[in-house]
């Protein structure tokens, strides 16, 4: 059988189409952002939001599409002649393999067409397709690259397959999916990177707020030597930074700084206490949870120059050292553990709750 070949037929996307990938697209990114953003600013309205977003916008997509679905079930596809052309299985372990076909579309009107086809034939059934063999397609008639095999034809087109031959049309009459479906990636991935710069930007306020506790309202001051120390207070975390030329172990300097912690009056516990030169750290226990937490206040921060002392590798030496005092809870019971470095190695040691010694370990 001779076949007339001729332009594709056209195919082309819509405006409307590509508007609204763009709309899931921004949809997606902004109820991303506003999940991260509401947990970063602790707000349960827009974390909340962002978990509608998606379900309301997909419901009403559902509406908008039923008239077009409505009208694709009444548009009946048509069926036609093929030529295999070529054949490869692209690889699978399942008993369906997905094979890839190169096709010549013979409609009983119109030009043929040549289009590229994935399907997934079962590994009985595959020995039935061959090169140069004729098939039965069915298509939409407005998306001609989407043809599918038909594995059941009735039988006329059974029959009609079994005694046709096909000659094989150009490639330039190949058909394929319009431009504008090519791009729909990019156009949601455009709405989405749109959708999440909206939310940052609309809280960017709050964000920033978040991110320099150190100019919020909630945010403690500086202790009393304001212009050598610096205090930074979270809703997870805290630290009292001093200047040059002090230390932690200096006499007072460590009830100076946590009654600048709790100078708010918030009976908040702790999970962990670490002092260092010029550096303490408070992690606070998470609102609402049961853990192990303590009093900041009520470590005995007096002890800790003499535990530090006592610690260090070559006591009295004077020698340069680095030391840290952690304090925690996490075995149940309160534990201050020193470790001390210096030019002879790492020694530390263990104190109870009241700062006294329980276990060291020597220098090495």
């Amino acid at each position: 059988m001779t076949i007339t070949t001729g332009p594709p037929p056209p195919t082309r996307g819509t405006p409307v189409t590509l508007a609204l990938r763009f709309l899931t697209g921004g949809v997606t990114g902004a109820a991303l952002a506003a999940l991260v953003v509401g947990v970063v600013i602790e707000s349960v309205p827009l974390f909340v939001g962002g978990l509608a977003l998606p379900a309301v916008h997909g419901l009403l997509v559902f509406l908008l599409g039923m008239p077009g679905r409505a009208r694709q079930v009444v548009v009946a596809p048509r069926t036609a002649l093929a030529r295999i052309e070529s054949l490869q299985a692209i690889g699978s372990e399942s008993s369906d393999v997905p094979v890839r076909f190169d096709l010549t579309v013979a409609p009983d009107e119109g030009p043929a067409y040549r289009v590229e086809v994935t399907q997934d034939i079962n590994l009985v059934d595959l020995s039935d397709y061959r090169p140069r063999g004729v098939v039965v397609v069915q298509y939409p008639p407005d998306r001609p690259w989407r043809a599918r095999l038909v594995k059941r034809p009735t039988p006329e087109w059974e029959r009609r397959a079994a005694s046709a031959y096909l000659d094989p049309a150009p490639d330039t009459a190949r058909v394929a999916a319009p431009l504008e479906d090519r791009a729909f990636g990019f156009v949601v991935l455009l709405g989405l990177l749109c959708g999440a710069a909206a939310v940052v930007l609309l809280f960017r306020a709050d964000l920033l707020g978040r991110a320099d506790p150190a100019s919020s309202p909630s945010t403690a001051g500086p202790s009393a030597a304001a212009t050598s120390s610096t205090t930074v207070v979270s809703s997870a975390t805290a630290t009292v930074a001093l200047g040059p030329g002090r230390s932690f172990l200096d006499e007072g300097e460590l009830d100076r700084a946590v009654a600048s912690l709790t100078r708010d009056g918030a009976a908040r516990q702790a999970l962990t206490v670490v002092v260092r030169e010029r550096l303490l750290t408070v992690v606070f226990s998470p609102t609402g949870t049961q853990t192990l937490g303590f009093a900041p206040g009520s470590l005995p921060y007096d002890r800790f120059p003499a535990l530090v002392e006592e610690a260090a590798p070559a006591r009295g030496a004077g020698a340069p050292r680095n030391w840290q005092v952690t304090a925690d809870r996490l075995t149940g019971s309160l534990t201050i553990r020193v470790v001390v470095t210096g030019a002879e190695g790492s020694a530390s040691l263990e104190a109870n709750g009241h700062g006294t010694v329980v276990r060291r370990t020597p220098a090495r």
